[in-house]
């Protein structure tokens, strides 16, 4: 059976180093980041290469900015694979596909199928990497409002099915589940 982690917090918390090292003590596995972000200007691509640089060369890079179930579906055994992030991905996927309840709860419902399949039938594991949008200012608008709602329903499904749950605070993790 496989494991899945979950590590939330909020921007620049840690979360994604945290990843990445835990992913690192896996030695002996593939390793494979999932990356969600769309480069959409110069500012990300320099960031994007930024972070090819700092993962290094053991590190094999997934884009997979709209169809993250499917690519989960598709992981090997035997891997370690960090996805980094699922708010991101809850964002382009509100962009592309729609922001209606039933569209939302579909891609959401998917991706929590498409894990929990994954841990089922494989022997690696994959850590996901996402963020507490909820816990700040109440947004003004309800569009803003409407997606932290999403984002927090999506790291509740999330949550369900992975082995553990680490949030960061000041770039320290602590185990939650």
């Amino acid at each position: 059976m496989g494991k899945i982690t979950l590590i939330s917090g909020g921007a620049r918390s840690g979360k994604s180093a945290f990843a990445l090292k835990l992913a690192s003590e896996k030695s002996s596995l593939q390793k494979l980041f999932i990356a969600t972000a769309v480069v959409f200007d110069d500012e990300m691509r320099l960031r994007v290469e930024k972070h090819k640089q700092e993962r290094g060369s053991e590190w094999e890079t997934i884009e997979s900015p709209y169809e993250l179930p499917q690519t989960v579906e598709k992981l090997p055994s035997q891997t370690v694979a960090v996805v980094d992030c699922l708010s991101v991905w809850l964002g382009n996927v509100w962009y592309k596909y729609g922001d209606d309840d039933k569209t939302l709860s579909l891609h959401i419902d998917n991706l929590q199928e498409s894990i929990q399949n994954w841990k089922t039938v494989n022997c690696g594991e994959i850590i996901l990497v996402t963020n507490e949008v909820g816990w700040g200012i109440i947004p003004s608008d309800a569009a803003t409002r409407r997606y932290r709602d999403w984002a927090g329903r999506l790291n509740q499904h999330i949550g369900k099915v992975a082995s553990e749950v680490y949030l960061c605070v000041c770039g320290i993790p602590m185990k939650i589940k």
